[in-house]
């Protein structure tokens, strides 16, 4: 498979097993491969999970914007020719921190960098961030295995 960026969504599920509603990248415009990636997501407000409880209004849930994180992450490991057929699965988050809400009509930019890569685990740390202002930021632990 021949990666061009910007990877638009066509390509990204060619390279991740998530379909929607699962697939919360909607395009890669950077991938310097074994150090980082660059992602993004556009918060639409008909989109199922937006929470609608509270007085705050509609806001993502901070679980689906990890998800977020976890799936740029995984691009950048799985988009790696010698690592195309197999599955990655996510062992851990730690120092995870939700700095404010992300909201309907957001756009998410979401930053991935190895932080330590062997040939069947790794360390990532990524960080996400709406206009400029931090949202999230964290350290993914992962391990590489075979599909199917």
């Amino acid at each position: 498979m021949d990666l061009q960026l910007p990877l638009d969504h066509a390509t990204i599920e060619r390279i991740l097993p998530h379909r929607f509603p699962f697939l919360l990248v909607d395009r890669v415009t950077e991938i310097e491969e074994d150090k980082r990636i660059v992602g993004y997501k556009n918060i639409s407000a008909n989109e199922h999970y937006i929470s609608t409880d509270g007085a705050d209004g509609p806001v993502l849930p901070f679980s689906i914007l990890t998800e977020a994180l976890g799936q740029v992450g995984a691009i950048l490991i799985l988009s790696k020719p010698e690592n195309r057929d197999r599955l990655i699965f996510f062992m851990g988050m730690e120092r995870v921190r939700y700095k404010r809400p992300v909201r309907p009509g957001d756009v998410v930019e979401i930053v991935a960098e190895v932080v330590r890569l062997r040939s069947k685990m790794g360390v990532l740390r990524g960080r996400a961030r709406v206009g400029g202002q931090l949202v999230l930021t964290g350290t993914m632990t992962f391990a590489l295995g075979q599909a199917g």
